[in-house]
């Protein structure tokens, strides 16, 4: 109770900031199930007319289910991949001897310092001549290729805070050096995987240049590209059906941070060692 008492300012002042947020939020979602009159701002009446797409779909839009699965599998797979290789990379460079390893976590640094719109040429003729131009299996494998820089640096962190002791305890019990990193390093580690996880899930979900230019097929299209495509004709649009499908696109943002808001901070918690 002290602690807390001791932080009010800063709660009280942290509380205020967010209101205008909060508002807008909610605002959003009224002005989705309701109807206004033509030049006010208060709603008049209550209506699901805009949340039809659901189950009618937009014309000339393609499925609205299709295309968040794309956007589910996009963001998914893109996790995995950067889980995957910068569990296992962010390992090799806390633990074993690997020649010129400062030069390579520069390296590291420098690729993730790199805007993806500056090397969206490149990636766009190399997806070309090797087959994967307009396939979503291309577009992940890009937008992983992206976030596994910040990736394998943030384990690296977190391995690095990981006693030795634990290790060769297993080692001197038997175990292989692949079982001592599954069953022994792996867990201590865990707060780190699951900050890096939900970051690269969010990356996936909201990314828009790489699949609007990579990918822009309707057969692959993902949710911020769906998105934008309901205001490509700015003289005649929907606006209340846009706020209704941007809406639906943040839902899963929103849910992810209520339950894991207290994992994200973990991911600063790994350390910068070298």
């Amino acid at each position: 109770m002290v602690g807390h008492s001791r932080n009010w300012p800063v709660i009280a002042g942290l509380g205020l900031i967010s209101i205008p947020l909060l508002v807008m939020y909610i605002y959003l979602f009224v002005d989705t199930v309701t109807d206004s009159p033509a030049g006010s701002v208060l709603p008049n009446r209550f209506t699901l007319e805009h949340w039809r797409f659901l189950t009618e779909g937009i014309e000339g839009k393609g499925n609205i289910w299709k295309v968040t699965l794309n956007t589910a599998i996009f963001a998914s797979v893109t996790t995995t991949v950067v889980l995957l290789v910068s569990s296992m990379a962010g390992y090799a460079l806390s633990r074993l001897n690997v020649p010129m390893r400062r030069y390579f976590l520069a390296g590291v640094l420098m690729l993730h310092a790199f805007p993806s719109v500056t090397l969206i040429i490149a990636i766009f003729l190399i997806l070309q001549m090797v087959g994967l131009y307009n396939t979503l299996i291309g577009v992940i494998l890009v937008k992983s290729t992206l976030e596994l820089p910040l990736g394998i640096w943030i384990m690296k962190g977190f391995y690095d805070t990981v006693p030795w002791e634990i290790e060769m305890a297993g080692i001197v019990d038997g175990a292989s050096r692949f079982r001592v990193w599954r069953s022994l390093v792996l867990p201590q580690v865990q707060p780190g995987i699951v900050a890096l996880g939900v970051f690269s899930f969010l990356a996936g979900w909201s990314e828009y240049v790489l699949p609007q230019v990579l990918a822009p097929s309707s057969n692959v299209q993902v949710l911020s590209v769906y998105l934008a495509s309901l205001i490509a004709d700015d003289q005649h649009f929907d606006f209340n059906l846009f706020k209704s499908v941007g809406m639906f696109y943040i839902i899963p943002v929103i849910i992810l941070y209520i339950f894991f808001q207290n994992k994200l901070m973990n991911i600063y918690g790994g350390g910068i060692k070298g």
